[in-house]
């Protein structure tokens, strides 16, 4: 099995990045061995979604910087816990850490860096529109599938 596992906040601009590209690559015939998982925000809680498959690969959002929108597939022990109060905030840095402790295969990431992210102000920027359709057809390079094949079920 392959799991691919969205983060994000969809009420909080363009942290909906990973909620985005889930719902677009959901309208798609998938291979019988392709699972999709929305994670929203669930942090550690997510730990459960890399059990049983041979390969995982993550999509969310990173923090707002000098190049909205650009896509890219950092390597998962480049991403560092995130700074929190203890027992607050276990985004994916965190969810990385603790796979790594726990002796699992890492993913694969994908990442677009956010333009804005503010809170309860549903709605992508452009440059994170046009970075949900680059990862839906990397994603579908990936998982080969065919992207004309949406499925109506």
């Amino acid at each position: 099995m392959r799991h691919v596992i969205f983060f994000g906040n969809e009420l909080h601009g363009d942290d909906g990045f990973g909620p985005a590209v889930y719902q677009r690559l959901a309208e798609f015939d998938l291979p019988a061995d392709v699972r999709l998982f929305d994670a929203a925000t669930r942090g550690l809680d997510a730990l459960s979604l890399f059990d049983g498959c041979q390969h995982a690969i993550v999509v969310d959002a990173l923090e707002p910087g000098r190049h909205p929108g650009r896509v890219s597939q950092p390597a998962a022990q480049s991403l560092l816990p995130e700074s929190a109060v203890p027992g607050h905030g276990a985004g994916l840095g965190f969810v990385l850490s603790a796979l790594t402790a726990l002796g699992a295969p890492l993913p694969t990431i994908i990442v677009a860096e956010a333009e804005q992210v503010r809170a309860f102000a549903p709605g992508l920027s452009p440059a994170m529109q046009q970075a949900v359709r680059v990862t839906t057809t990397l994603l579908c390079q990936m998982l080969n599938i065919q992207q004309a094949s949406v499925g109506h079920a």
